[in-house]
């Protein structure tokens, strides 16, 4: 392994020394130095040359293997003035930067028009790829006024999520541990409170997100189902600057501005960006939602000592985020973060679930004067806590710590592009768990992962070609994971694209999670065992103890006029192993993991119509998930057969002042395991066991259906309603009133069923709210 990264990289680093001379550099918003992402640069140059490129997420540009002469770019991007800039070219291989600053054209940036991002869709392979900003996650309705990603990720296609309760998604057929959610390069392991309407990030401090449900490339690895990849912004390079929020659900802050002003001439620049959030819903909904807390938390079975208590809707958590970045002149960068994520939430007498995730690190980003290669990395560490106690005095607890170090490298090379890094993963876990036939489960376990790939895109007319490589080495069970990737795109015209992607993956993570919980808040990680583990026969042993998965998925993009563009896409995913915890457990021999194996398929369609200040979008999704265990082919408990999303803004009055919004979503219903009939658990504690008809009664057990998951619950439903009113003050202050109006229509959307007590639990009732923020 380690002798065919070092030839790997010999070789790439040979392949790239060889140029021709190369114009790059970045375009930023000359007002507050942010970069234009997917802004447009054409570049023309001697004898007829003219060539064209898309700036990347960081407002990054190159042109490369051009000849000796004189050169002409010209940058646009839809809300600013064009703007064009001369370069000299006097000797091959020479390198020039240039750094282009674009001045606002007073377009407001409410009727961005969509040829930047269709060009974009034209150079890029994007299968099963969503990419958005901050910017669109505020153009939904939000809950009580506050937009939060967790509510633009359930409008997605291909994504089902548990509802308002519980905050876990399912992309395309993978559990929430085979999806990995990264911030800034550093892996988050819970990103959702346990109210699923927010997340741990702060709107408003995101640059942009790109979300791949599947048939992801091999700059990624370490899970088997999907990539959400979240960057945040710098700090205003100009200003002092900020915006406080308050509703009845939370309050939030974020501060900003320069350390060391941004330089007009050089663009160098250092920065920090601060944030923090605080839930008020413990506090509020005494007053305002007791209906909620009523309907939502007597019903869990017994809550005689809850009677008469004055609680609240129980979801209480607070985010704090900070970040100093220092940008140099020729587009090279360092950011330095840290972060501080809890979530508490108890019904007193019953059950207290509480995590915390803390951690830091540092990105950079560096191009070098001489090289027409880009250099980026990621150093970080997190600690991850999670405890549960419930009223039985049964405690679970999983704790996860994560290093991680990683190198990347881009060449940029005319119609080629090569990409490749390096990376280190280190993680320590230690989980508790007592099972209810009352065995302990535990693991403490200290595991490595060592990463390599490469990926190579090159234009041929109107195809790209994008195969990729990727090896991931696994020291705990000493596995060697040989990854290929593929993905293509065809521009049949300039309305039709069709595209493909697919690939292998790994991972080594487990979820304590299981098919057979109604509702489980607990989620717990360990990493996946070193001992020999079987196959769902239970006797023939696995070739290794990964979690493994193969994707393949085709799908075609249609731009039907300026206005309209549709998206349809066809995936299957089959996860040929899967390993599970052992909760079967009877005795302290048996074996402490069972490997399973599973397949996802269906499709998606989504479109999209934006004109003027109307949009309106909409997707739908099928999709079959299954898995296999010794016994039988099972749906899983989130095998959603049908969703549905719907949602659009309108933005109308003098100076565009008023915006109203929607969202709908319907989804069929989930499947559980129905329970068949009840049956004493005799209390053995004491020797002899001496049954008593009057007072020897034990606890009650529950008989469940052997057909697995044969029953479905209810169909889910609802509707979102939001109107923002904007005021301003002068140049850079303003002030957004929201009412908004989550489950407008109230309707009773089923949360689980006490199988106990029969007693139903729903999902929130109607929430209406008033929220302000000020932004200066």
């Amino acid at each position: 392994m380690r002798h065919l990264l070092i030839y790997a990289f010999l070789f790439l680093t040979a392949t790239v020394t060889a140029q021709n001379a190369i114009i790059r550099g970045n375009v930023f918003d000359g007002e507050t130095g942010e970069p234009i992402a997917f802004g447009t640069i054409q570049l023309l140059g001697p004898e007829g040359l003219m060539k064209g490129e898309n700036t990347d997420i960081d407002g990054f540009y190159s042109f490369a293997n051009l000849p000796v002469g004189e050169f002409t770019l010209i940058a646009t991007y839809i809300g600013y003035d064009s703007t064009a800039i001369s370069v000299s070219i006097a000797v091959e291989n020479e390198i020039e930067y240039r750094r282009i600053n674009l001045k606002s054209g007073g377009v407001s940036l409410t009727t961005v028009d969509v040829s930047a991002r269709r060009e974009q869709a034209r150079s890029d392979v994007a299968v099963s790829k969503v990419t958005f900003s901050s910017e669109q996650i505020m153009s939904l309705p939000a809950t009580g006024g506050e937009p939060d990603i967790a509510q633009y990720l359930t409008v997605l296609p291909g994504v089902v999520s548990t509802g308002d309760q519980g905050g876990q998604l399912y992309i395309r057929g993978g559990s929430p541990v085979q999806n990995k959610l990264l911030l800034d390069g550093m892996t988050i392991y819970n990103p959702f409170h346990s109210i699923g309407l927010f997340s741990v990030f702060e709107t408003e401090a995101i640059r942009s997100a790109d979300v791949y449900t599947g048939g992801f490339n091999a700059e990624y690895g370490g899970r088997i189902s999907a990539i959400v990849d979240i960057k945040t912004r710098e700090g205003d390079k100009k200003h002092f600057a900020g915006l406080v929020s308050a509703s009845p659900f939370q309050a939030k802050v974020l501060v900003e501005g320069p350390i060391k002003p941004l330089n007009p001439e050089t663009g160098s620049s250092m920065s920090f960006l601060l944030t923090g959030k605080k839930s008020l819903l413990p506090e509020t909904s005494k007053t305002l939602y007791d209906y909620a807390v009523q309907d939502n938390f007597f019903n869990l079975g017994d809550t005689s000592a809850l009677q008469g208590s004055d609680i609240g809707l129980p979801y209480n958590y607070q985010d704090l985020y900070g970040k100093i970045s220092l940008v140099g002149g020729n587009g090279s960068k360092l950011n330095v973060f840290g972060f501080n994520f809890t979530d508490d939430f108890e019904v007193p007498n019953l059950a207290r679930l509480n995590w915390t995730n803390n951690g830091g690190g540092a990105s950079f980003n560096i191009v070098p004067p001489s090289s027409n290669v880009v250099i980026d990395g990621v150093i970080s560490t997190s600690v991850y806590d999670l405890a549960l106690m419930e009223q039985t005095g049964d405690p679970r607890s999983s704790q996860v710590a994560n290093y991680t170090a990683q190198l990347n490298f881009t060449y940029f090379g005319g119609e080629t592009e090569i990409a490749y890094g390096f990376d280190f993963n280190g993680l320590n876990t230690n989980f508790t768990f007592l099972n209810p036939l009352g065995i302990t489960f535990t693991q403490e376990d200290f595991t490595t992962e060592l990463n390599g790939y490469v990926k190579y895109k090159r234009k041929f007319g109107k195809l790209i070609f994008e195969p990729g490589f990727r090896a991931q080495y696994y020291a705990s069970l000493n596995t060697i994971s040989l990854e290929p990737r593929l993905g293509l795109k065809f521009n049949a015209t300039d309305n039709v694209r069709f595209k493909a992607a697919g690939g292998l993956y790994s991972q080594n993570l487990i979820s304590t999670q299981n098919d057979l919980d109604i509702v489980n808040f607990f989620n717990g990680f360990l990493v996946g065992p070193e001992r020999q583990i079987f196959d769902s026969d239970g006797v023939t042993p696995t070739e290794d103890n990964l979690q493994k998965a193969v994707h393949g998925i085709a799908g075609v993009e249609i731009d039907v006029n300026s206005r309209l563009t549709f998206n349809i896409e066809g995936y299957y995913k089959g996860f040929n192993q899967l390993i599970e915890l052992n909760r079967n457990k009877l005795r302290a021999t048996d074996p402490d993991f069972v490997a399973i194996d599973g397949v996802a398929y269906g499709g998606d369609i989504s479109a999209e119509y934006r004109y003027g200040r109307v949009l309106l979008a909409g997707n739908y999704s099928l999709g079959y998930v299954t898995r296999t265990d010794a016994v039988a082919e099972y749906p899983t408990s989130f095998d959603r057969r049908h969703n549905v999303n719907a949602y659009g803004t309108y933005i109308f009055g003098a100076d565009n002042a008023w915006e109203f919004g929607f969202r709908y979503n319907f989804g069929s219903a989930f499947p559980f395991t129905q329970t068949i009939g009840f049956v004493e658990d005799p209390d053995v504690s004491t020797q002899p066991v001496l049954p008593n008809i009057l007072t020897g009664n034990g606890d009650l057990g529950v008989l469940l259906s052997p057909d697995r998951n044969g029953g479905r619950l209810s169909d889910f439903h609802r509707l979102d309603l939001s109107l923002q009113r904007t005021f301003t003050f002068g140049d850079r202050a303003r002030l957004e009133i929201t009412a908004s109006v989550t489950n407008a229509y109230n309707r009773e959307n089923i949360f689980y069923v006490d199988r106990i007590s029969n007693e139903r639990v729903n999902q929130l009732p109607i929430l209406p709210s008033l929220g302000a923020t000020f932004y200066w």
